[in-house]
C-alpha cells in the first residue's frame, strides 16, 4: 500500500472513531449522538370536522380540557379544544345541506358499505380510542368496553341501511282501483347534541341512526371529553363517508343548541341534556319554524350498552318522513 492510501485509510478510521463523516457536505452526527438528544413530541392540534375538513373555530376561541391523572399519553396535561360559535353552526349546516341529497341518492346498500367501512376504521384505531377515553377519566376496562360497543354499533347500523325501507314501508289497503304505497324518506339536515357521557358510544349511537336512512348530520360533541369525538371524526374522514354528511362541532350546549334550533335549514333536532331550561329553550326556538325536536334526559351510562334499548329501528325512524303514493290500477 502506498503512502497516499495509508494516509486516507488512517483519516477515515479516525473520522469513524470520532463519529465524523469524511464525505463532502460536512460532518454527520452518529446514531449514538442523535439518540442521546431529547426529542420534543409533536402535540396534537384538536380541530372540528366540517365539510370533510378539520377546521378551527372562526371565532378563534378555545376551551381547555385536562387529562385524567396519569393518562396524558402523547398530549400535555391540558389541551385546547375549539369552542364553536354561531358562525360555525351556520357553516356546518351549509355543508350538511349540500351533502344531504347526494348522500340520500346513494343506494341503501352503498350507504351500508360505507358504514361498515367506518366500523373497520374504528376497529383498527380502537387502541387510540381506548387511550383517549382513559384520558377523559374512564378506567382501562370501561374504556375498552365502550370502544368495543361503538364498533359493534357501527356494524349494526351498517346492516340496517338496506333494510329500513322494507321494515317501515307498507302497501296500504284502499277502496277503489288504486295502489297505495307508504315509503320512508329522509328528513334532511338533523342536528344532534350528543350526551356528555359516554363520550364515544353516545356519539355513535345518536349520529349513525340519523345518517343510515339518508339524512346528514351536524353533531355537537361532548364538552366533557371532546378529544375522543375528534378521534372519531378522524375515523369518519378515512371511512369513505362523503364530506359534509357528518359534521362534528366542539363547544358548549348552552351556547350552540338554541342556535341549531333556530336555523331554518335544519329539519330535526335530537338533544341529550340534563338542563330542563335548555331543553325548553331548544323546543321554543324550534317551534318558530316547526322543526321536529326530540329532547331527552341523560340516562345512565350503562343504558347505552344495552343492545335492546340503545339501538334499533325506532332510532332510525325518528327522523324519517313517510310519503304516501296513490297509483291507478292498470287494466
Amino acid at each position: 500500500m502506498d503512502e497516499k492510501k495509508e494516509t486516507a485509510v488512517a483519516e477515515a478510521s479516525a473520522a469513524s472513531t470520532a463519529g465524523v463523516s469524511t464525505k463532502k457536505g460536512g460532518p454527520l452526527a452518529t446514531a449514538g449522538s442523535a439518540s442521546s438528544k431529547a426529542r420534543l413530541r409533536v402535540a396534537k392540534a384538536y380541530k372540528m370536522y366540517v365539510g370533510g375538513a378539520f377546521v378551527r373555530s372562526e371565532s378563534g376561541r378555545y376551551f381547555q380540557v385536562k387529562s385524567d391523572a396519569g393518562q396524558t399519553g402523547p398530549d400535555p396535561e391540558t389541551v385546547n379544544v375549539p369552542r364553536g360559535s354561531r358562525k360555525d353552526v351556520r357553516d356546518a349546516v351549509l355543508s350538511a345541506k349540500n351533502a344531504q341529497e347526494p348522500w340520500a341518492a346513494r343506494t341503501a346498500y352503498n350507504r351500508g358499505q360505507i358504514l361498515y367501512r367506518l366500523a373497520e376504521v374504528l376497529e383498527s384505531r380502537k387502541d387510540e380510542l381506548v387511550m383517549s377515553l382513559a384520558r377523559g377519566g374512564l378506567s382501562a376496562d370501561d374504556a375498552a368496553r365502550e370502544a368495543d360497543a361503538a364498533v359493534d354499533r357501527s356494524v349494526y347500523y351498517a346492516g340496517f341501511a338496506d333494510k329500513v325501507s322494507a321494515l317501515v314501508a307498507s302497501h296500504n289497503p284502499v277502496s277503489g282501483p288504486h295502489f297505495g304505497f307508504s315509503v320512508p324518506e329522509p328528513l334532511g339536515v338533523v342536528c344532534v347534541v350528543a350526551p356528555p357521557r359516554p363520550a364515544l358510544l353516545g356519539l355513535v349511537s345518536t349520529v349513525l341512526p340519523v345518517i343510515t336512512s339518508g339524512n346528514s348530520c351536524v353533531v355537537l360533541a361532548s364538552d366533557v371529553d371532546p378529544r375522543t369525538a375528534v378521534v372519531f371524526a378522524e375515523c369518519l374522514a378515512t371511512s369513505d363517508l362523503p364530506g359534509g354528511v357528518v359534521n362534528v362541532l366542539t363547544g358548549h350546549p348552552h351556547e350552540l343548541a338554541t342556535q341549531m334550533a333556530k336555523h331554518r335549514e335544519v329539519f330535526g333536532m335530537d338533544v341529550w341534556v340534563d338542563d330542563d331550561k335548555l331543553a325548553t329553550d331548544v323546543e321554543k326556538a324550534a317551534a318558530d319554524n316547526v322543526k321536529r325536536v326530540k329532547t331527552h334526559g341523560l340516562p345512565a351510562v350503562e343504558a347505552w350498552l344495552d343492545e335492546s334499548g340503545a339501538q334499533g329501528i325506532g332510532w332510525i325512524e325518528r327522523f324519517l318522513e313517510t310519503k304516501t303514493i296513490w297509483h291507478p290500477v292498470g287494466l
